[in-house]
């Protein structure tokens, strides 16, 4: 069959309702794995829709107990062809967040697909399920097609992203032999652009903690004590500004990367403006060079006494929660050490800092890596579109562990767009958005069964693949 044949079924899926039916049963599904989520719904996503849908296209499926207390099951799925061919590991999570209905306009429902137009409004929409979704309808219907696909294909999908990944690092490390592949591709998080497809490489890290002040055991009357007692929330004030300037420049040296390269600085020198204050941050780079190759400090939360009920007393405790965003190049296991010691020479001995979180690690494939342009030039043959290349993405995924603990290439595919509300209220996906990367995806997986010999010789070290 011809390669325009593949794209016109690929692309009928579409237009013909079949993944707007397929995408609402899993939007159907209350998958939450926050707090007003149920385990059961978690296992039911993998037992009773993806695993159905998986064997329906001629893959295997099995579900496993996540390794850790509390954590949610996995699943691993997937077709094997020859041990000479290349093998994909691919990865999606069916967890969602919170669906707070409060928050949607009254005419949507979280777990009830709503189209108008070109969006498709549901909890889960863009954030993961129809992500994942296309990516597995795309190999399923060159295997039906075909009965074969010309490489092997592996499936990891989890239900706790959305929670951190409890459990999935042990999980990867426990199954490193279940896992092994050629190079790993994945789906989330959102396109620069509505009209131009992403790839991006990696992920930049984070490390949230907290930053506390704890002056006495109880508040004091602002009248009698002002002025005598040391307010814990100027305190926490000046400790939190002296972190960075006016305008959000960070000051602590080993806070800064050394990653921002000349391959990375050309890579991000063509791609569009992010929503930007061109004044903040570090303003001799690029806003692109901000977001994507540089690290940011953000405050997320801050508390002293009630603000919807403030009282004329000095608070015992002022709290604030921090975080630091990062790139390769950050010596990550020095940041909060890093901080501990910039408190101190500045005054600040009296803030404590913990970690409130487990961190995500910083990862980031280099743009000239051969899967890059073969993976680009293949999407650009496909839909006659050169993709953005983002070295990392801005926000943190858990791609060290496919980089890192299995050593693969990573490269992800985002099949949604940055106005999406995914993690907020009225969440959508763009059917337009899902058409093309239809196109994309199985532009890419025919290429690899085309050049299955040329990829198995360029991991042996014997040659491009490009």
């Amino acid at each position: 069959m011809s390669r325009e044949t593949h794209f016109q079924h690929a692309v009928e899926y579409v237009e013909n309702g079949a993944l707007i039916r397929e995408l609402a049963k899993l939007v159907a599904r209350p998958s939450i794995s926050q707090s007003e989520g149920l385990p059961e719904n978690l296992e039911a996503y993998l037992k009773k829709d993806l695993k159905p849908l998986l064997v329906r296209f001629g893959f295997v499926a099995d579900i496993y107990d996540n390794p850790l207390p509390g954590g949610a099951p996995l699943l691993l799925g997937g077709h094997f062809e020859d041990d000479a061919l290349p093998t994909v590991l691919l990865y999606g999570h069916g967890d969602v967040c919170n669906g707070e209905q409060h928050r949607w306009r009254d005419d949507l429902r979280p777990f009830e697909l709503t189209q108008e137009g070109d969006r498709l409004y549901g909890r889960g929409t863009a954030d993961n399920k129809i992500q994942h979704l296309i990516n597995i309808v795309a190999l399923g219907l060159l295997v039906q097609t075909n009965g074969k696909l010309g490489f092997n294909v592996k499936f990891l999908l989890e239900m706790g992203e959305e929670r951190g990944s409890i459990g999935l690092r042990e999980f990867v490390e426990e199954n490193r032999d279940k896992l092994v592949a050629d190079v790993f591709i994945g789906s989330d998080g959102p396109r620069l652009s509505t009209d131009i497809p992403t790839v991006f490489l990696g992920s930049r890290g984070t490390v949230e903690f907290e930053m506390s002040v704890r002056a006495r055991d109880r508040g004091y009357h602002s009248g009698n004590f002002g002025g005598l007692l040391a307010d814990p929330a100027i305190i926490l004030a000046h400790a939190i500004a002296s972190i960075t300037n006016a305008r959000g420049r960070i000051r602590i040296p080993e806070w800064l990367p050394d990653s921002l390269s000349e391959d990375v600085r050309a890579t991000l020198a063509d791609l569009p403006s992010p929503l930007n204050d061109l004044d903040w941050g570090e303003t001799s780079l690029s806003p692109s060079e901000r977001v994507f190759g540089w690290n940011s400090f953000s405050v997320l939360a801050m508390s002293s006494g009630s603000i919807d009920a403030p009282q004329s007393a000095i608070s015992a405790v002022a709290r604030a929660v921090g975080q630091l965003r990062f790139v390769v190049g950050t010596n990550m296991r020095d940041i909060l050490p890093a901080l501990r010691r910039y408190l101190d020479a500045h005054g600040f001995d009296m803030v404590e800092v913990s970690q409130t979180d487990d961190a995500f690690k910083a990862t980031r494939l280099s743009p000239s890596h051969p899967w890059v342009r073969f993976v680009c030039n293949s999407i650009e043959k496909a839909v006659d579109k050169r993709p953005h290349v983002l070295p990392n993405l801005g926000g943190s995924l858990p791609n060290d562990l496919f980089a890192d603990v299995l050593g693969l290439p990573t490269i992800w595919i985002p099949h949604s767009y940055a106005g999406s509300g995914q993690h907020g209220p009225d969440e959508h996906a763009l059917l337009s958005i899902a058409r093309e990367a239809m196109k994309i995806m199985t532009g890419i997986f025919l290429d690899i069964a085309e050049h299955a010999r040329e990829i198995r010789m360029a991991d042996k070290g014997d040659g491009p693949i490009d």
